[in-house]
């Protein structure tokens, strides 16, 4: 499974949801925090009886607090309202010559996988062709299916593997449907609830990297062994192509099917941010791609990108964390080292992804986390030529994206800002102009809003963005409701984007809605990202706690009004601020977070983000993790703020022990913490819509209840 795939999932739902007082000294953990010493381990045992019995009964106080209100039930229907309105935008993707979404509005709470033609797309109300009902598959199996993806067979695009997940874990199963019937593949390849990969070598033959059995997953919970598998014969027939090791990450293989550049290539994910990647010859022979462990790579027809995430010397040349270089690939596998710079960043500009059309590679930079776009084209001597696609305007976001690599130079491009509905345009390269297809409605009033950006200093004097959306006629007087909203990992990036959400559950309230852009994060790069690592955690606190002082200090608001969000790593997060910074927020709220750092490598896909946090195990890395290991850092007589934890019975990604053997501790110590588990979710907490809308009218609610 590729690491930049898993950070991005790790940080779905949460990175678009929706300070520099000295951190109060932790004392030496109480004998009943002791690390050995933990009262709440029979909340381990996720689908036990007594574990869930005291799950209902949180939940129930929780309802009753905070979810029977009228102002409660009109703020679910307006999320509820917005999230399935018909006037959303419907992102696709193409697959052969149809464009394909997936659908959920209130007719449809599981969703429609659906297709239609970009003639058709370009129309108001395009005319869509159900593909499968998700709806009725689960009535018809009785099953609570939730979309997980599909992959199809190229070039003919027909016969795909669909992803699908009961609840919504990680884990899920997968089945071979075709497209021309529109039906699951009868006797096709179908593989059972699993954290799988799987990929199309070619119609008779899958790579397959799944649960075969006892000791064939690391201790990441992911596939330690991929096979070949052919059509027609029993999975445990099925060949090995590589075994990696029970202490790996992942291990995952796939064919490229571009037509002329048909190879196959193995990848063994050593940890987050350290990977191997080898070519695959016709006699099965591996030859490893020649790049440091920590760099990202991307073979492209005839190209090599490589992405290094430290300083990287090669052939008499040092090239930066951070950069973009093309290689010809048979020229490098051969032993050649004639290496191009595409992008060098600098103190402001970073990479936030690439794409590639037929002709040309299109490079999404951040400057100060505002967008702009370079388009490149390869010549056949000399440098590669530039040119700008343009920049966002002022404080948002554009990303471009080629639509079908092998066909053509088309892509789509969305243009967003925190009080700008997203715009998806269609371009072709190489044209002039941009045809507006589709726009997000307003589901606010942002003419009474105003967006700024500042930067606070932090505690060793980095000077740390951060966005701030407010009333235009607000007033620095302290007693501003304000909502900072945070991440702070895995190399994630929070850039602007419409807050649909919060603009309806917080600014038109009144509320202030910051989004800190602290170290850990992406958005100077690999830098940014590693400056927050392992021992330097508490680097991403100090960032934030920095930010949330410079609100008070320009009198935006003081602690009383003062609350703070995160979701998954940002629960982590949550959960340090809540522990290490109690004097800075009125009212905190942490939804399926990390909190028990001392055993997160044993729950759940924990021991994957050892490379991130560090291996509690090790008694030298436990001694600097258990300073942000919320879990052992609570301590009676402290005055901690409010706090509510959200999470889901179904997340087996991070998993629900972690809140709630937070929330029972706090409340054993007589503190204020509120629970609620959603049954279903997953790793999102929502399974539907009319879930995601009740989880964040919660979370809403409770902060207005505390902070205003």
């Amino acid at each position: 499974m590729h690491r930049r795939w898993i950070a991005l999932a790790i940080a779905l739902t949460f990175s678009g949801m929706t300070q520099a007082n000295e951190p109060t000294k932790t004392p030496a953990a109480p004998a009943a925090q002791a690390a050995g010493d933990d009262e709440n381990l029979w909340l381990d045992d996720i689908d036990g009886a007594k574990p869930l019995a005291w799950v209902k009964d949180e939940n129930a106080k929780t309802v009753a607090k905070y979810a029977e209100s009228q102002e409660f039930k009109t703020l679910d229907a307006r999320i509820l309202e917005m999230l399935d309105s018909d006037a959303k935008i419907p992102m696709v993707n193409k697959i052969g010559d149809h464009f394909y979404n997936l659908w959920r509005d209130k007719a449809n709470p599981k969703g429609l996988w659906r297709r239609t033609t970009l003639a058709e797309y370009r129309k108001d109300k395009p005319a869509w062709e159900t593909v499968i009902d998700l709806d009725a598959l689960s009535a018809a199996e009785k099953e609570n299916w939730v979309w997980h993806g599909v992959s199809c067979l190229k070039p003919d695009d027909r016969l795909c593997l669909v992803s699908l997940s009961r609840g919504g874990a990680d884990a899920d199963v997968i089945r071979e449907f075709d497209l021309q019937t529109k039906t699951f593949v009868k006797d096709g390849f179908s593989l059972p609830e699993a954290k799988s990969q799987v990929a199309w070598i070619d119609k008779d033959h899958l790579f397959v990297a799944t649960d075969f059995g006892a000791g064939s997953m690391t201790d990441s919970s992911y596939p330690r062994i991929v096979k070949e598998w052919k059509r027609g014969t029993p999975l445990a027939s099925a060949t090995t192509v590589y075994e990696g090791k029970k202490t790996d990450m992942s291990i995952s293989a796939y064919r490229d099917l571009t037509p002329g550049f048909e190879r196959e290539f193995v990848q063994r994910a050593l940890e987050f941010y350290s990977s191997e990647t080898f070519v695959r010859g016709k006699d099965g022979k591996l030859t490893k791609i020649d790049v440091p462990n920590d760099a990202e790579t991307d073979v492209e027809r005839e190209w090599l990108l490589i992405e290094p995430r430290t300083d990287w010397k090669v052939g008499g040349t040092t090239y930066p964390s951070g950069s973009l270089l093309v290689t010809k690939f048979d020229d490098y596998m051969a032993g050649k080292r004639d290496i191009t710079v595409l992008f060098a960043p600098d103190a402001h500009t970073s990479l936030a992804s690439h794409s590639w059309t037929k002709n040309h590679l299109i490079l999404n930079l951040m400057r100060d986390v505002v967008s702009q776009i370079q388009v490149l084209t390869p010549a056949a001597n000399g440098p590669w030529k530039s040119e700008s696609l343009g920049g966002a305007p002022a404080l948002s976001t554009m990303a471009a994206s080629g639509i079908d690599a092998d066909e053509g130079d088309d892509y789509f491009l969305t243009v967003s800002g925190f009080l700008q509905p997203t715009t998806l345009y269609h371009g072709v390269l190489g044209k002039e102009g941009q045809e507006a297809l589709k726009h997000t409605p307003t589901f606010f009033d942002a003419s009474k809003f105003v967006v700024t950006q500042h930067f606070a200093t932090s505690k060793d004097g980095t000077k740390v963005p951060y966005f701030e959306i407010a009333p235009k006629a607000m007033k620095a007087d302290g007693n501003n409701p304000t909502l900072v909203y945070g991440y702070g990992g895995f190399e994630i990036s929070l850039q602007p984007a419409y807050l649909a959400g919060p603009g309806r559950s917080w600014l038109e309230k009144g509320g202030v809605y910051v989004i800190a852009n602290i170290r850990g994060g992406g958005e100077y790069g690999p830098r940014w990202h590693q400056a927050a690592l392992k021992a330097n955690r508490p680097r991403a606190y100090e960032d934030f706690a920095a930010v949330s002082q410079d609100l008070i200090d320009r009198k935006i608001t003081t602690p009383k009004h003062m609350g703070m969000m995160g979701g998954s790593n940002g629960g982590l997060l949550a959960g340090n601020m809540l522990t290490k910074y109690p004097q800075l927020y009125g009212a905190v709220v942490s939804q399926v977070a990390l909190l028990d750092m001392k055993r997160y490598p044993h729950m759940s896909a924990g021991a994957s983000w050892m490379a991130e946090y560090g291996d509690p195990d090790k008694p030298a890395e436990w001694k600097y993790i258990q300073t942000f290991s919320p879990y052992h850092n609570l301590h009676k007589g402290t005055h901690y703020p409010a706090v509510l934890f959200t999470t889901s019975t179904r997340d087996d990604r991070v998993g629900p022990v972690h809140a709630r053997k937070m929330a029972a501790r706090m409340q054993a110590m007589g503190f204020d913490a509120s629970f609620y588990e959603n049954i279903e979710g997953g790793h999102g907490a929502a399974a539907d819509n009319k879930q995601a809308a009740f989880m964040s009218a919660l979370a809403y609610i409770y902060l207005w209840d505390h902070l205003k």
